[in-house]
């Protein structure tokens, strides 16, 4: 696998010199070096100006771009440019669109305007690849390769006929047989026992809610459809360039492609994401995106291949980035392991779809605020380079993430509506203000380097996961599960005797009841300044932890566990609402059976870290809008509130104005 080792912190973002008359190329460059932009993406969404007719390619104008490029020694990710097929294949082969779950073939005019499953298409695709490796592919300029654009962000699934047949080939391979499918689908229930594969379609729209481990696996089988897109792509590109590395822009928490999946076959993890500015919370889902695509990878540095200056086009109500908060996202990236900062785009846009999106140079060219903080955040990148190009960034606690409870947790026919990612970043937010870093982890995956270890709503977990945990445990590790957590397999099916599987003894309890409050609590927007506010009737718990809870209750029987609070009212006033059971080697399994309020997992971490002698975090006390982070010997500091204040990092007073960042060395035994 080759490595993305880049000299310095790569700077740039989207070039589309086809959108622009070629005289206004040379000014990019002259912009570009004036920023400090290392590299460029190109040609992403090109293909009807490369091939305007099926076979003929059209290669002079970016022989030009190249040269241009080159000449400003501007160095170049190659995209594939097959995001967005040109409108010539929707009129010659209707069936490479994508057809909706009601049955709607969507139409030309828009982006992404494929079936993954699609062989006309991929055949389409591939031999656009070919040309482009074999005309490209050893220019001096190319120092990565860019497969396609945010892969299924707006056609994540098509239930077009092709995809249907696909659909039953992923199943025959993975099932084998026709009866091993009705066991793993449950289908004795509502007689839907099938005779033969051909009889197996997508859940697509039907009376009442589908069959769920069916409509798990179409969403497994559309991920794994898309990712077959990409290393078709990949193929031929490594075929012609083998040492070049090959990326494609995943889009931070998103539930259609299982990243998991996706990670090993990159060289190196991209991302895109755009927090809202608008969003007084908006820092909390970046920090931990960024520590997501961090881990993705291994802990290998990534690449933000796509953010915004400052507003974006597409929410509601489009709020601009304040002065110093494009810097401030940008260096919580580098902070939390990102080797590259790049933007969408270079030059905003005079027409189409994304002109009111936000670019490095704006309608209002190069004398414009905007510009000038690009062109400053481009200086300091190449600054801090040395210090922190390819550098680690430690953590002794792990979150698991997993993409089938997410996705199980979205199902209808649930206790109640639970939003996953909110659930994690609740658990996620007490670390962060604690200046305590976090690595993602796999419900399956080796938690040996970690000493604390926290497993959200983790809904769908296997046998061998759950004795993975429980391994953890009897190593010295601490662990906390919460409600909703190892009560399906991975087929969907209930564990019976009380839940958890073979974690059960290892927590020492047995779940009888669920109990849903009626009234659920909306985690959707946490509020750090109003972390006990629910929606009546909530529920308190009560003992050596006690505060305000929401959303859950459930009937827990500890038979083998020391309680360390029970519910004060509702369903289950007074059976266990937190407990603990110590083993091992110094271990710890903590079980939560409620969503505590903000303040009390805050009480709830403090007693967990406790535990797991992770003891002190960067800050000297728990601090919102804030973040402290050390990558390497190199410790960011970053402010991100709209005002001055001071930071009470590692003992020392740091005053920081709004969306400030302070960047220095780590001084000696922190």
């Amino acid at each position: 696998m080759p490595t993305f080792t880049p000299p310095t912190i790569r700077f740039g973002g989207d070039y589309n010199p086809d959108q622009w008359p070629r005289d206004v190329w040379d000014d990019d460059v002259r912009l570009m070096n004036r920023a400090s932009v290392t590299t460029v993406s190109l040609p992403i969404f090109s293909w009807a100006k490369l091939e305007p007719e099926p076979g003929v390619f059209n290669f002079g104008w970016l022989d030009d771009v190249f040269a241009t490029m080159e000449a400003g020694s501007i160095r170049i990710d190659l995209a594939t440019a097959t995001a967005s097929p040109p409108p010539w294949m929707a009129t010659l082969f209707p069936d490479t669109l994508p057809v909706d779950i009601n049955g709607v073939r969507l139409g030309v005019g828009s982006r992404q305007q494929y079936s993954p499953s699609s062989s006309t298409f991929r055949k389409l695709a591939i031999r656009l690849v070919r040309q482009l490796a074999d005309r490209y592919g050893s220019h001096p300029a190319v120092e990565s390769w860019h497969i396609s654009n945010e892969y299924g962000c707006h056609v994540p699934m098509s239930y077009d006929a092709e995809s249907v047949e696909a659909f039953r080939a992923w199943l025959k391979n993975k099932y084998a047989t026709i009866d091993a499918l009705n066991d793993a689908w449950g289908t004795a229930f509502w007689s839907q026992a099938y005779g033969d594969f051909d009889q197996v379609g997508a859940p697509a729209a039907m009376p009442t809610f589908p069959n769920p481990t069916q409509l798990i696996d179409w969403e497994r089988f559309s991920s794994d459809a898309l990712l077959g897109l990409f290393l078709a792509e990949k193929a031929v590109i490594r075929e012609i360039t083998p040492d070049i590395p090959i990326t494609t822009n995943f889009m931070g928490f998103f539930r259609d492609a299982d990243y998991w999946q996706w990670a090993p076959h990159m060289d190196y993890v991209s991302d895109d994401l755009y927090p809202d500015p608008a969003d007084s919370d908006h820092y909390i889902m970046a920090a931990a995106t960024r520590d997501l695509m961090r881990s993705l990878g291994g802990g290998r540095p990534w690449i933000l291949m796509e953010q915004s200056t400052s507003a974006v086009n597409w929410r509601p109500r489009n709020a601009p980035k304040p002065a110093g908060m494009n810097r401030a996202h940008s260096l919580q990236a580098v902070a939390r392991g990102a080797d590259g900062i790049l933007y969408f785009q270079w030059r905003q846009a005079k027409a189409g779809a994304e002109k009111f999106h936000a670019s490095m140079v704006p309608h209002g060219g190069e004398d414009t605020r905007i510009f000038r903080e690009v062109t400053a955040l481009g200086s300091e990148l190449a600054a801090i380079s040395p210090n922190v190009i390819g550098r680690k960034v430690p953590a002794r606690v792990g979150i698991v993430f997993d993409w089938d409870s997410w996705r199980s947790l979205d199902q209808e026919a649930q206790p109640t509506r639970i939003d996953y990612v909110a659930t994690v970043l609740s658990w996620y937010r007490p670390l962060l203000r604690r200046g305590i870093t976090v690595d993602f982890v796999q419900a399956d995956g080796n938690l040996s380097g970690y000493d604390l270890v926290i497993a959200p709503v983790v809904q769908v977990a296997s046998e061998a996961a759950l004795q993975g945990w429980a391994q953890f445990v009897a190593g010295g590790g601490t662990l906390l599960a919460t409600y909703q957590s190892g009560i399906l397999n991975e087929n969907l099916h209930a564990y019976l005797g009380g839940y958890l599987g073979p974690l059960r003894s290892t927590m020492g309890i047995r779940i009888e009841e669920f109990a849903p409050l009626a009234a659920p609590y909306d985690q959707r927007h946490p509020d750090p300044a109003a972390s006990t506010r629910f929606p009546v009737p909530g529920t308190r718990i009560e003992g050596q932890l006690a505060g305000e809870a929401g959303l859950w209750q459930e009937i827990v029987l500890a038979d083998d566990a020391d309680v360390v609070a029970r519910f004060a009212d509702g369903f289950a006033a007074g059976q266990p609402a937190v407990t603990r059971r110590a083993a091992g080697d110094g271990g710890a399994a903590w079980y939560v059976a409620t969503q505590p309020s903000n303040d009390l997992i805050d009480s709830i971490m403090a007693r967990l870290l406790d535990d797991a002698g992770v003891t002190t975090g960067l800050f000297d006390e728990p601090t919102d809008q804030a973040e402290a982070v050390r990558r390497g010997d190199m410790l960011f500091v970053i402010n991100h509130a709209d005002h001055e204040r001071d930071l009470m990092v590692a003992g020392q007073a740091r005053r920081l104005p709004a969306y400030g960042v302070e960047v220095s060395a780590l001084s000696a035994g922190a």
